[in-house]
């Protein structure tokens, strides 16, 4: 017996559906694309709150922004007219 996926949302059936149609592929090869692709856009990402706390403990609450850009910045001069 192979293995089944069960998803009791309409909205998933019917959409899985009108891909494979319109693709000209199966259900299955829809889903398991599908999963693929957002397992791909979303590996190795952390939640939102974990970042910023992560960038809070890191960096602190404060940052004196005017030091850093002063520290990189670089002069240049305006283009000759």
């Amino acid at each position: 017996m192979k293995p089944q996926l069960s998803v009791r949302s309409e909205k998933a059936r019917e959409l899985a559906h009108r891909l494979a149609r319109r693709e000209q592929r199966t259900v299955a090869s829809i889903v398991e694309r599908a999963l693929e692709e957002y397992e791909a856009r979303h590996a190795g990402k952390q939640p939102a709150a974990d970042f910023y706390r992560t960038l809070q403990a890191e960096c602190g609450t404060e940052s004196d922004l005017d030091a850093l850009l002063d520290e990189h910045r670089t002069p240049h001069t305006a283009p000759r007219l």
